[in-house]
């Protein structure tokens, strides 16, 4: 009996996974616009974060997929003011973290983001090679991922100059605590993934 049941659920949704992973319904959201309205980047974004809520809401893959592949959700700042004006307490930047981390996953990632991306990914790896960030190693790499090797060359002289950058990164007490934190956030996703798909393909989930 529960067999046949299972066959005729309805397949979960990206709103499921998203409430699944972060614990955050987007269900509450009943539209009022607070969140857009106090948005600084909602005029940049192509969707606003009401409609990002929104298109969740709707369940269907074709939206799911172009939301994954949207610029908003790369834009957003988590600066909180939506979850400060939101009635419902919606914590939307963390939505939005969620949402980027799986339109990485699936390769979604907007033309115009890639650039967003790999500062993001530059940074975290400085992080945790260093414990703490060192700026030098951050725009060298970003430079190298993104390719911008030229672009604003003449402010580091001038920056270093002034000792506003230090050229080798500061030893840290608790480095190894730092790496152990990666560790545990990169296990901590695949393991929730492996429980929620218990072993089925990825193919066609969101």
């Amino acid at each position: 009996m529960s067999a046949l049941a299972d066959a005729h659920a309805p397949p979960e949704t990206l709103a499921d996974h998203v409430r699944d992973q972060t614990g955050e319904d987007v269900f509450h959201c009943y539209q009022c616009g607070k969140c857009a309205a106090g948005c600084p980047l909602a005029a940049e974004m192509d969707y606003s974060p009401q409609q990002v809520l929104r298109l969740l809401q709707l369940g269907l893959p074709e939206v799911e997929r172009e939301l994954l592949g949207s610029l908003a959700i790369w834009l957003c700042l988590t600066c909180e003011q939506c979850v400060t004006r939101c009635p419902q307490q919606v914590d939307l930047p963390k939505i939005m973290d969620d949402l980027r981390r799986r339109s990485r996953e699936r390769g979604l990632v907007h033309p115009r983001a890639r650039d967003i991306l790999k500062f993001h990914e530059s940074f975290l790896s400085t992080v945790q090679r260093n414990g703490r960030l060192h700026e030098v190693s951050l725009i060298a790499q970003y430079k190298l991922r993104s390719g911008h090797l030229l672009q604003d060359v003449l402010v580091a002289p001038l920056l270093l100059l002034r000792g506003k950058l230090g050229i080798l990164p500061e030893k840290i007490a608790g480095h190894d605590a730092v790496k152990r934190i990666f560790e545990r956030a990169a296990s901590g996703h695949e393991g929730a993934e492996t429980h929620r798909h218990d072993g089925a393909g990825a193919e066609g989930q969101p």
